[in-house]
């Protein structure tokens, strides 16, 4: 585990604090001693979600990031989380969807040059690598076959140009700007409402319902425990080099969405839960991603020290087990 002394008294700003990364991120700067700056639309559901940790370390600044002036909060370092990630927008609202990213890049970027600030963060995402057809491996230098002519791209095409504004305002403005590109993430903390898949095989398990799959689940990826994405962003927030993009994923969880459903119905059905396929005929209105295999390379991050430590099976256990909690909890 990195030393993340360096956080100790400072001051960092958080877009989208009250989502599952940034509560996450939220959570471990507060005990390494920072003060959060949590950028948030709804004070009292932060404040509620925040209440067992908030000790005076949390300042909450409302406010939509596509609106947000810049001006001068004493912010030390900047993280950039806040997006839309709801498949089925990337299809209904993608203009939103794509006016959201840049102007919210754009709206944090210019805070953090006002308060000149160490560094700057912004999460993008794996998508940007568009739809791979093998299992080779994928370097930040990969690029993309994203067909700009389909709405469902507005979404990695959005995050490309909010990178691209990253990498501009390092150079014309010294902007001390790193990209982190997650792959998909999950782990304690997800909503027991989620829509995307890790969340709906675990509601399975606990409903002892068959995971059903609307495709052949033939796409493959690889996944990251949320406590090991947060030791990622961390680690490109205080070490990683301006100007530089990061894959952040656990290269040893690279499989299909079948495969992966089959590893969950095995080791937590108890027998009860089955994988089966129910092709739809149009899947486009799901907002799927295409068919597509993402095998991240994520040597570049290792090299700043950093190391995934939790595998899938244990991600889906303490995630199951988080969600059974929260199912208890709604009874009582």
């Amino acid at each position: 585990m990195k030393d993340f002394s360096a956080f100790e008294g400072k001051r960092v700003l958080i877009t989208g604090a009250n989502g599952l990364i940034g509560r996450a991120l939220t959570s471990r700067l507060v005990q390494c001693g920072a003060t959060v700056i949590a950028m948030v639309r709804n004070e009292q559901k932060a404040r509620a979600v925040f209440s067992d940790i908030d000790d005076g370390s949390i300042e909450y600044l409302v406010a939509d990031v596509t609106t947000v002036e810049a001006r001068n909060i004493n912010a030390d370092y900047v993280i950039h989380g806040a997006s839309i990630t709801s498949s089925r927008a990337f299809i209904e609202k993608p203009v939103e969807v794509i006016m959201s990213a840049v102007l919210g890049a754009k709206n944090l970027l210019e805070i953090a040059r006002v308060n000149n600030v160490k560094s700057f963060v912004y999460l993008s995402s794996m998508e940007i690598y568009g739809a791979p057809s093998d299992d080779a491996k994928i370097l930040e230098t990969n690029a993309s076959n994203l067909n700009t002519m389909t709405p469902r791209s507005g979404y990695p095409e959005s995050k490309r140009l909010c990178e691209c504004l990253c990498a501009s305002y390092a150079v014309q403005y010294g902007v001390p700007t790193k990209v982190v590109r997650l792959t998909q993430t999950f782990g304690e903390g997800v909503s027991y409402d989620d829509s995307r898949v890790f969340a709906e095989f675990a509601r399975c398990i606990l409903e002892k319902r068959d995971i059903v799959l609307k495709t052949k689940g033939e796409t493959k990826r690889n996944y990251l425990y949320t406590e090991d994405a947060v030791e990622a962003i961390m680690t490109v927030l205080l070490f990683g080099d301006v100007g530089e993009a990061y894959n952040a994923a656990n290269e040893n969880t690279y499989c299909s969405i079948y495969e992966m459903a089959k590893i969950v119905a095995n080791n937590f059905g108890e027998g009860q839960v089955k994988v089966r396929i129910e092709e739809e005929n149009d899947i486009s209105r799901f907002g799927f991603a295409p068919t597509l295999k993402m095998n991240l390379d994520c040597s570049k991050l290792r090299s700043l020290g950093w190391h995934a430590h939790v595998g899938l099976e244990t991600a889906f256990e303490r995630m199951i087990e988080y969600m059974k909690n929260i199912k208890t909890e709604r009874r009582s």
